[in-house]
């Protein structure tokens, strides 16, 4: 443990990274014994990612375990979503980032085969926590189009685009000899190549079949013994995919033009029967009207019912704008279920594995570009599951989230108490089908709610404790706005084109349950928190008109780190505050000249509201139009239940309501902020150099600028005028990065300074304050810190009638991001709050709940420093001393970067400042860690390349070592930084892997085992091992070893079932070295008694002859 002194120079700071440079400047303190202990060290921080959340993003495949009930689902980016029961989700990557194009199961082994677009295969073993490949194959001459591996067998069946199907050993990940070539599979048949394999399947009742599709439409059964065909299948149109009849019989194939043939295995001249579901039948009887292709069927039996035949697409032409359909048939009858996105695969959920018994389908899943759906069979009507993952975060594009730790324990029932009543009715009352694996029994308890924002204007809780991710509550916030019907009732006023209801940014008070939204049009709603169900007759309004005179600064360089305080009258004085309104405004008012003025971007609705039990509207703010000019963006936001304070600012200045009263407080230019103290150089601009005549092709970006970035490709409505492609990173990245300053020195003349940074606190924040008075803390994109002492009387027009005193703490390089107090004994003192109340309970249990919970005040002596505060910029953070103002620590973070994302957060073992950064020119982000209060280096490492804004802009930090960021549109990536946490990471997982029986073969029946009727088998071995097919070609494939193969068995879960995963790797890797020792000894012994009888016919033929005779 090391010993920090306040007063005295620290010599021998630690050595800081290439990336950062520190150093330390001491302010001769008052006291002698004055001595802060530090109990952080680089050994309690590791940075590692945890789990992955949410709809696996442009999903491109499908498979099931249906022993081991898991779901395996692959993306376009390479990545591996594994999915058990409620809770247990597992994320893998391949490195090489291509596509996943087929998924096979190793039913009941705990392994998995991925075919990627890059033609590579990989074996994954799901024996451990994490799972790792064992093997991979890559081919090199020919592209992957299908796989197929038979139940219960070891050997895969690979498809390639020229037509060919090769054999892969899936135990040693070796090509067998035996190939099934194009030209030899169709002969003469075809006068042509019948294009790439489609389908492979074996016929469930004679294993040494194979069933083989062509794309131009060409069918082959082809025996495996005999090498050659046995029937050929021929179709004008091509082929989708192919299904068996259980039997083996009857297969039925789905073609290009939206029909289904149904072919008889020994009558290969024409098809069965030929239907097109969705076709219209014409009267004269000709060929029905062709369909879109059919891309899936599938062909399920039961034992007590008629067949079901489930298929995809098929709909007819001229059902334009109809969406995907899931087509079930199930006798005479034919249901439509239509989806809200489009089908990427299905697949029919059976009660057996085995392929030649009765399927018995009781649920199909369904696997959507944005959606998992699954659908129960076995009920009228075909119902949907109810959903147990987490997979709604992407239903409106996420625009901010917040991360919040260790929150008071009876939050999540409340929330979880509400929100219950928000679930959607209908569903199927059965159990979640997808339940394999087992929950991880981890130690970490401590609640966790991560909030997330959305376009639509929702905002959604979400219980994040124990590595999990539920959905708590939903909140509206578009329900207090009317809604334009159509474009043309859209009001004239709006900044943003689209979704102007969405969520900018959010500050929350868990202790007191106070909520407060900022959003894109310039808005600022307060909720509260209220079990009761309540109607408003009118919903409270206030209007703000903010405006600056003052545009273009200049910075001088940084002089020092203090200045003298300033008084500056209140609001009521001051020029730019106005009448505070209390009823909805709807009125459109021009000034003279015929510009947009005094004119909010959104109507608040003027009808009566019915609030739910929730979070209920307790005031709503909006900016409005000044002088033509549109209200600029919110860019900080800082809520406080113990003062009834809501503070927000932007590029003109801030802004303090007081919610309970429902007043203005304080309006202030930035400049006027400064007073007579003002460092900077401001030119007056004219505030009509820029109006613009109200008319409809105003600009409509201002306040969507922060926000282009969090929109996929194929949602992007929203756009800036400055941002037109966000696929294009690096112009993205180059804006992101000059938006900031690289100094105080060189900010750029054309842009404002802007309230970047808002904080609560009590504090002292001037030297002949002797005890700590309620202050905002504000930072802004020059760097400068400033206190604002606050006068918080009970009545309002106390406040509008007091002073507020304004002090100037420190300057910084960079915009200010984060501010915190801490106390003399180095301990984080959090902002006073006040516990919840119920505001529509009885007024007896609002008494007896209702008390406020300040922070423990400073306080202090003449010319004694008692606290600390910690302020981190995009460039540097730094430690300053109250109520002297002296700065005791300096840290460099970075010079050619900038900081992302900071906070103080609180450890097990102390408090620290965590720094998101970027590092240029290589865009990519570095994870900062130091101590405080010396800002001493613990944790300096690279997380990952910053290649989508996406993560920049939600990256967010919270205590006890845990962040989190948008790794996606559609998925949340959490992260811990804590060694405690990583220590336990592999309790706390979920295990996907339980040993689980095998169900019993289908008996066979005493005739069919007479006569022969049943399910023929195959030994496969003596067909494709090496002795009989040979080697196959090295120049076709290599063979990659895994890291997982033994290396990931040391990452297995601890416990009986990892023992037993372990245990039999190393059994079967003995047992295969013991059996090649044995096949070498047998050959050996055979080559012994070869030559020993040589030896005797030659000892018997020359026995008797002399040597003349020889």
């Amino acid at each position: 443990m090391k010993k920090f002194n306040i007063r005295k120079v620290l010599d021998g700071l630690t050595a800081v990274s290439s990336s950062s440079s520190s150093s330390a400047a001491l302010q001769p303190g008052n006291r002698e014994n004055d001595v802060i202990q530090e109990t952080l060290q680089s050994e309690h921080f590791q940075l590692c990612k945890t789990v992955r959340h949410g709809f696996p993003y442009q999903p491109s495949a499908m498979a099931f375990d249906p022993v081991q009930k898991i779901l395996a689902i692959g993306t376009q980016n390479g990545a591996l979503r594994l999915f058990g029961r409620a809770g247990v989700e597992c994320y893998c990557q391949h490195e090489s980032g291509s596509a996943v194009i087929q998924l096979q199961f190793l039913v009941n082994e705990g392994a998995l085969v991925t075919a990627l677009a890059d033609d590579s295969l990989h074996l994954w073993n799901l024996r451990q926590k994490i799972p790792a490949i064992l093997h991979s194959l890559k081919f090199s001459r020919e592209r992957i189009t299908f796989c197929h591996l038979p139940f219960q067998s070891k050997w895969l069946y690979i498809g390639t685009e020229r037509g060919n199907i090769h054999i892969v050993n899936v135990e040693s990940f070796s090509l067998s000899g035996y190939v099934i070539m194009w030209n030899k599979a169709i002969e003469l048949s075809s006068k042509t190549h019948p294009g790439p394999v489609v389908h492979i399947s074996d016929n469930p009742m004679d294993e040494g079949k194979l069933l083989i599709g062509f794309e131009c439409g060409f069918v082959v059964l082809w025996d495996l013994k005999s090498k050659k065909a046995d029937y050929r299948y021929s179709y004008d149109e091509a082929i989708h995919s192919v299904a068996w009849h259980h039997e083996g019989k009857l297969f039925v194939c789905s073609h290009s033009d939206g029909t289904l043939t149904t072919w008889n295995v020994r009558s290969p001249a024409k098809p069965a029967q030929i239907i097109t579901p969705h076709g219209k039948q014409p009267k004269d009887g000709k060929k029905p009207e062709p369909c879109k292709p059919i891309l899936k069927v599938e062909y399920k039996t039961a034992r007590a019912g008629e067949p079901f035949m489930i298929l995809s697409g098929g709909l007819s032409y001229d059902t334009v704008g109809r969406r995907a359909c899931l087509t079930v048939m199930h006798g005479k009858s034919t249901a439509v279920l239509e989806m809200d996105y489009p089908i990427v695969d299905f697949l029919a959920l059976c009660e057996t594995p085995y392929p030649n018994d009765y399927q018995e389908p009781y649920a199909v899943v369904v696997l959507l570009e944005k959606d998992l759906v699954v659908i129960d069979l076995a009920q009228p009507g075909y119902p949907s599951f109810e959903n147990p993952y987490p997979l709604t975060i992407h239903e409106s594009p996420v625009t901010c989230c917040e991360y919040f730790a260790d929150c008071p324990a009876e939050l999540i029932p409340a929330l979880y108490s509400v929100g219950s009543r928000q679930k959607r009715q209908g569903y199927s009352k059965k159990k979640w089908p997808i339940s394999g694996g087992n929950w991880g029994q981890g130690a970490q308890s401590y609640p966790e709610i991560i909030i997330t924002g959305h376009a639509d204007g929702s905002v959604k809780f979400w219980d994040a404790s124990a590595l999990m991710l539920q959905v708590l509550y939903k909140l509206k916030t578009a329900k207090v706005f009317e809604k334009a019907r159509n474009k043309e009732e859209k009001p004239s006023t709006d900044i943003v084109d689209e979704d102007p209801f969405a969520i900018q940014s959010l500050a929350w008070c868990p202790e007191s349950r106070l909520l407060c939204v900022a959003g894109v049009s310039a808005h600022v709603i307060v909720y509260r928190f209220s079990k009761q169900e309540i109607t408003t007759e009118e919903v409270q309004l206030l209007e703000v008109r903010m405006q600056c005179e003052l545009n273009e600064v200049d910075s001088p360089d940084v002089g020092g780190d203090q200045a003298s305080a300033v008084t500056t009258p209140g609001a009521s004085s001051s020029p730019q505050s106005s009448v505070p309104q209390t009823h909805p405004s709807t009125s459109s008012n021009n000034s003279s000249d015929g510009l947009r003025d005094n004119v909010p971007c959104l109507r608040v609705r003027n009808t009566p509201l019915k609030q739910s039990p929730g979070y209920q509207v307790e005031l709503v703010i909006q900016l409005v139009w000044v002088s033509g000019e549109p209200p600029q963006q919110i860019t900080s936001l800082a809520v406080n239940s113990a003062y009834g304070l809501v503070a927000f600012g932007n590029g003109n200045g801030l802004a303090v309501v007081d919610y309970l009263q429902k007043t203005l407080l304080l309006n202030m230019g930035t400049a006027e902020l400064y007073g007579s103290s003002d460092p900077h150089q401001r030119q007056p601009r004219s505030p009509r150099k820029a109006r613009q005549p109200s008319g409809d092709n105003l600009p409509k970006t201002s306040c969507m600028s922060s926000l282009s970035s969090f929109y996929s490709e194929s949602v992007k409505k929203l756009r800036s005028s400055y941002l037109s492609k966000s696929s294009d990173f690096i112009d993205h990245f180059s804006f992101f990065y000059r938006s900031r300053s690289s100094s105080v020195a060189s900010i750029d003349k054309e842009s404002r300074e802007v309230i970047s940074s808002l904080h609560f606190c009590d504090c002292l924040s001037r030297k002949c304050e002797v005890t700590a008075v309620a202050s905002l803390w504000l930072g802004t994109s020059v760097g400068t810190m400033l206190a604002i002492s606050l006068s918080v009387p009970s009545t309002p027009e106390l406040r509008l009638q007091q002073s507020v005193g304004i002090s100037f703490l420190v300057r910084l390089k960079g915009g200010i991001m984060r501010m915190a107090l801490m106390d003399s004994t180095g301990s984080l003192q959090p902002p006073a709050y006040e516990c919840w109340y119920d505001l529509n309970a009885p007024e007896e249990e609002k008494e007896r709940t209702r008390r406020r919970r300040p922070a423990s005040p400073p306080s202090t002596q003449e010319n004694q420093d008692s606290h600390y505060a910690v302020v981190c910029s995009e460039k540097q953070a730094k430690v300053v001393a109250m109520p002297s103002q002296n700065c005791v620590f300096e840290h460099n973070i970075t010079e050619n970067s900038f900081v992302l994302r900071a906070d103080v957060v609180v450890m097990p073992a102390g408090i620290c400042i965590a720094c998101f950064c970027t590092v240029n020119p290589s865009y990519s982000a570095s994870f900062l860690c130091a101590s405080l209060p010396s800002l001493r280096p613990l944790l300096d490492v690279n997380y990952l390349p910053l290649t989508d804004m996406r993560i920049a802009r939600t990256f967010c930090f919270s205590n006890l070592g845990q962040a989190l960021y948008l790794t996606s549109p559609t998925e949340i990536q959490r992260l811990t930084y804590s060694q405690e946490t990583c220590d336990n990471l592999q309790e706390m997982l979920g295990e996907l892997f339980t040993p689980v029986e095998t169900p019993e073969a289908p008996n066979r029946g005493f005739f069919k085992g007479l006569f022969g009727g049943g399910a023929q088998s195959l030994d496969r071995e003596d067909l494709f091992g090496e002795l009989a097919a040979g080697k196959a070609s090295r120049s076709l494939a290599q063979h990659i070893p895994g890291p997982g193969s033994m290396e990931g068995m040391k990452g297995a879960a601890s416990g009986v079932v990892g023992e037993l995963a372990r245990a039999r790797i190393a059994l079967d890797e003995r047992g295969q070295k013991l059996g090649e020792l044995e096949e070498r000894t047998a050959a050996m012994m055979a080559s012994a008694d070869s030559f020993s009888k040589h030896a005797h016919d030659v000892m018997l033929k020359y026995k008797d002859k002399k040597w003349y005779q020889l």
